[in-house]
């Protein structure tokens, strides 16, 4: 009877240990993150490019930078077939549009975003920044009023970059 109670209890710990392991394999994300962590979607992929490619940025590597933003707009493109019409694939997809230099195309991602998820923090950002670039200050006010109300770092970012004491490189 002892040894059956022990063997009972073990396979129940094994059971146990198992299914609690699978449940932190798990991860989620608005834009679509495969079933397990092992997998990484073209989502987080190109998420992670963006990081890079803006620290290239900030060193003045502007060639391997822009090495990373085609890279990531490939990933979210992919992304946005299999998984279309999320505002942060379209975020992303705004960004390194324009970080890429097609500014027209850019836009037009950000607004199809704004359309799904009008006071997205990013895309207000983001936007606003476009529209600085472009010469278009009243439209980039209009991005600013949006995030007024966020307090957020994007707010002061954008507003620096509108009264030109932070400069943007597209």
């Amino acid at each position: 009877m002892m040894i059956k109670k022990t063997f009972f209890t073990i396979i129940t710990l094994v059971l146990l240990s198992t299914n609690l392991y699978s449940a932190g394999t798990e991860s989620t994300s608005s834009a679509g993150t495969e079933s397990t962590s092992k997998v990484k979607s073209d989502y987080v992929k190109a998420v992670e490019s963006i990081k890079w490619a803006k620290k290239y940025e900030k060193k003045g590597k502007t060639e391997k930078a822009n090495k990373r933003y085609q890279k990531a707009q490939e990933l979210l493109i992919k992304s946005n077939k299999k998984k279309p019409l999320q505002a942060d694939t379209l975020n992303y997809l705004g960004f390194t549009t324009r970080k890429l230099g097609d500014f027209e195309n850019g836009e037009k991602y950000y607004l199809l975003g704004l359309e799904i998820e009008p006071n997205h923090i990013g895309i207000n950002e983001y936007l606003g920044e476009l529209y600085v670039v472009t010469n278009r200050i009243d439209l980039a006010k209009e991005r600013l009023k949006v995030l007024e109300s966020c307090n957020c770092e994007e707010y002061d970012d954008l507003k620096k970059i509108i009264e030109g004491t932070k400069k943007s490189k597209y």
